[in-house]
């Protein structure tokens, strides 16, 4: 990655407009970002363990609905504080932005970490872990308008697409290390043991990270005063009603996304609880599907450099259109780790492939002026709708019918949903891209 970019002075601002984003940028707006959303999405590889310490029931599945329910309602503050966060990057700077919503984000995995059970102090339990997820969710709304507006603005026109789809990336890596995480402790603990505190270990490792963090984005260079380049300019992306048109498909195209996200890393759980098998295998599961969604994410960029952003929207989101239904059912009839594995990689590789671009194509559709606020606030809404919901809703339908195949229908819904919206989106590469994508299809 140190290749693709250009080494530049510490300064403030990245001020000329064709300079490189510094190595040192990409690894801290990356990493910064990852921390979070391991924070966030650790959350949801415990949710049965954490079920049984705080929302204990006689019903199993009451408890894990109840559990599940607790990870909805970090979604319910990410609107506010996209708003607020996402606002304040666009007036302040990205940097700033950043750095509160890492800080928030930190004090609240270690309020999970280190609540009691239920047992211990009884309804404060289970009310100190809500009030923890609404901070992250308050925290985690204002991280991603500002950090796809900063990886974008500060790379050179040519790599845009590379850069931005760090941030997808870094996602499917905080996810990865948290699969990763719950794979060792699932192998050197017993049961009892993980449900009893293992669960807690993954938590302390994030709260650890916040040093880390605060050092890596001080060192960030400052994106919000740099000029830009006319080629970075969208000139009907600049009037209000093309800025509404573009957020309104992008609300659409980010629901689509965060169903097939969240579906995806529920494997874990979902592995464990309707499919019955191993924990190893479970949580391996959730280990090869993001390692794979990572270079998915980054090969998006690459190919949205290169071909354009709407075909490699596009290509991809079809095919995993095709894809879902045929992988499920293999899941469900062999319940076998080939199929666990192989066959869920496949589909996540295919159904990744088309959101770095949208990614790029979105933050470069948007004026400067309302990029981190915009770009955050409908990502937020989106997330809270139907991220929030995805797994409840799984879960939900998967027992009233009975069909192990129930994830694969509300993942279908997404894809056609985000399909219909890819096909309206505005093409906003730069002419060196726009020219190879003429050449390639839509």
């Amino acid at each position: 990655m140190a290749k693709q970019f250009t080494r530049q002075s510490s300064k403030p601002a990245l001020i000329p407009a064709d300079e490189g984003l510094t190595s040192h940028a990409v690894l801290g707006a990356t990493i910064g970002n990852m921390l979070e959303f391991y924070d966030f999405g650790t959350y949801s590889f415990f949710a049965i363990q954490i079920g049984h310490t705080f929302f204990p029931a006689k019903d199993q599945f009451a408890s894990l609905m109840l559990s599940l329910a607790t990870f909805g309602a970090g979604f319910v503050t990410r609107p506010i504080g996209a708003i607020v966060i996402g606002s304040y990057s666009d007036r302040v700077g990205r940097r700033p932005a950043m750095t509160a919503s890492f800080v928030m984000m930190s004090a609240a995995i270690l309020v999970l970490a280190v609540t009691p059970s239920y047992d211990t102090i009884g309804i404060a339990a289970p009310l100190l872990v809500i009030f923890a997820r609404l901070v992250q969710g308050f925290a985690l709304g204002g991280e991603v308008g500002p950090t796809t507006a900063y990886l974008m603005e500060a790379a050179p026109a040519g790599r845009r697409g590379l850069a931005v789809s760090f941030q997808p990336a870094s996602q499917q890596m905080a996810a990865t290390v948290g699969a990763l995480v719950g794979e060792v402790l699932s192998l050197t603990m017993t049961s009892e043991s993980l449900d009893a505190y293992g669960w807690r270990i993954a938590f302390l490792l994030g709260a650890c990270t916040l040093p880390f963090g605060l050092w890596l984005h001080r060192a960030l260079p400052e994106t919000l005063h740099r000029p830009e380049a006319p080629a970075l300019a969208v000139e009907p992306a600049r009037k209000l009603r093309a800025s509404r048109h573009m957020m309104s498909l992008g609300l659409v195209i980010l629901a689509s996304c965060t169903i097939f996200t969240y579906i995806t890393e529920y494997m874990t759980t979902y592995a464990l609880n309707t499919l019955q098998v191993a924990a190893p295998l479970a949580f391996a599961t959730t280990v090869v599907s993001n390692a794979v969604g990572i270079a998915a994410a980054l090969l998006g960029g690459w190919l949205a450099d290169r071909a354009g952003r709407r075909p490699i929207m596009i290509w991809p989101q079809i095919a995993a259109l095709l894809m879902t239904y045929p992988v499920f059912l293999w899941i469900v009839e062999s319940r076998s780790p080939m199929a666990l594995l192989a066959g869920l990689g496949a589909l996540t590789l295919v159904g990744t492939i088309p959101y770095s671009a949208f990614y790029v194509g979105m933050a470069e559709g948007l004026p400067k002026s309302i990029r981190g606020g915009g770009f955050a606030t409908i990502y937020a809404i989106a997330i809270a709708i139907f991220g929030g919901t995805a797994q409840l809703v799984v879960a939900w339908l998967t027992h009233v019918t009975g069909n192990a195949l129930a994830p694969a229908w509300y993942m279908l819904f997404a894809t056609a949903a985000g399909l219909c919206a890819m096909l309206m989106m505005p093409e906003t590469a730069p002419p060196k891209a726009r020219a190879a994508a003429k050449t390639r299809g839509p």
